[in-house]
């Protein structure tokens, strides 16, 4: 049985869920927590948590895939029957298939987004914190991330705008006239929030962008940067009204604007980054107020789309590679066990007969018999090791070395 046969992916993404479902499975930083404290005293070893914009998944080493479901439910919003509708479950190669595309951007809303492989590096480092990082898991996840740096520098996936926080600029640029005169209100400065900034600065050339965060510190941290004007939390409603422009990027779990909060009559555009949605669908009620959900601006992915589709069979072919360069690595742990205790079982014998020699010969040259005999110890073990990775019946080559030798690797 392979090593990764019981290596599972569950989770939901938009390519069968909007917003409002992906919203009900999304994971906060602290119910990833809680998520991972349970599998932990669960007896859980390797899994990762994993939750974005676009998608929610874990990935596990696990007897079955109902395990990882039900943690998923119990700290989120979703429910089974809910997963059963707009869920997916991959397992085995094709669990690992997938991991791949979604580290490397294939399988990204918008084609080619790298803000990815950032987020799950995070989800793999606060796993490791957790212990739930496993060697198997580990090399799978180096691998992805391998990969994903690959194809970043190896191809041209990424060339034009790759992100939700540059797609919501570019409408800006496209869609507002004399955007570096208008007031443009950034609520929320998590990651999205962060790179939605930058663009803003990059690409509009305004310095009339003013930052809310709940933490403030954060805010003026961002802000002494980019020489920005920050307000306090409490500010929010007199910063709407004075606004043309504003994106929301927080990470609450309900709406953090409403109708009720804007109190103005002219033209307000909303840009709502969140997952859940942070935005009331009552503030459509307001004549001046159009709103636009991220969903909204990742179907107005720039026009460089159709070039980067042609990268494709490249970034596969990166893929098949590393994922060729991880199961050599699978195929070597199979016999490493064996060809170990092999080789602890030469250096035994080696050590018996040289006392033996010692004892006969009192002038015999221990060091030089030692340097001749671990040279010809390793050449054998290493023959022993390349017909292994090579031989089609590597499990039966393996049987019989530990039969001939009478080994017990795992004892």
């Amino acid at each position: 049985m392979s090593e990764i046969s019981n290596f599972y992916c569950v989770g939901v993404s938009y390519k069968k869920a909007d917003m409002e479902f992906r919203g009900r499975f999304n994971l906060s930083k602290i119910s990833i927590n809680h998520l991972l404290t349970e599998a932990k005293k669960n007896g859980f070893t390797s899994l990762v948590a994993n939750s974005t914009c676009n998608r929610t998944e874990l990935y596990g080493f696990i007897d079955h895939p109902d395990e990882l479901i039900a943690l998923l439910c119990k700290h989120s919003f979703g429910s089974k029957e809910t997963f059963n509708q707009i869920g997916y479950i991959y397992r085995a190669e094709i669990a690992v298939d997938h991991l791949f595309r979604v580290g490397t951007g294939l399988d990204s809303q918008i084609l080619g987004d790298f803000e990815i492989i950032a987020q799950l590096k995070k989800s793999f480092n606060q796993s490791k914190k957790f212990n739930l990082l496993g060697p198997l898991m580990e090399r799978l996840v180096n691998c992805v991330i391998q990969a994903s740096k690959r194809i970043k520098t190896e191809t041209k996936l990424s060339s034009g705008s790759t992100s939700v926080s540059y797609v919501s600029v570019r409408y800006m640029l496209d869609h507002i006239e004399n955007i570096h005169t208008k007031n443009i209100l950034l609520f929320g400065l998590g990651k999205i929030g962060r790179n939605t900034c930058e663009n803003l600065i990059k690409h509009t050339q305004n310095n009339k962008i003013t930052l809310i965060n709940r933490t403030r510190n954060r805010a003026e941290k961002i802000a002494g940067k980019f020489k920005l004007i920050v307000k306090d939390y409490a500010d929010l409603p007199v910063e709407i009204r004075k606004a043309d422009v504003l994106v929301v990027a927080t990470g609450a779990e309900k709406p953090t604007i409403a109708k009720a909060l804007i109190h103005s009559d002219k033209p307000l555009l909303i840009l709502d980054l969140s997952i859940p949605k942070n935005v009331d669908d009552n503030v459509l009620e307001l004549p001046n107020v159009k709103r636009l959900h991220l969903d909204d601006l990742s179907k107005m992915a720039d026009k460089n789309i159709a070039e980067r589709q042609k990268e494709i069979p490249l970034a596969e072919a990166i893929i098949v590679e590393v994922k060729n360069e991880f199961n050599d690595w699978l195929d070597t742990r199979k016999f490493a066990p064996t060809v170990k205790a092999l080789k602890e079982l030469m250096l035994e014998i080696e050590q018996q007969a040289l006392d033996q020699q010692q004892k006969k010969h009192p002038d015999f040259n221990k060091n030089q018999a030692l340097a001749l005999s671990q040279h010809l110890i390793q050449k054998l073990t290493n023959r022993v090791a390349n017909h292994m990775r090579e031989s089609d019946k590597s499990e039966e080559n393996i049987k019989v070395v530990q039969e001939v030798f009478n080994l017990n690797p795992h004892a």
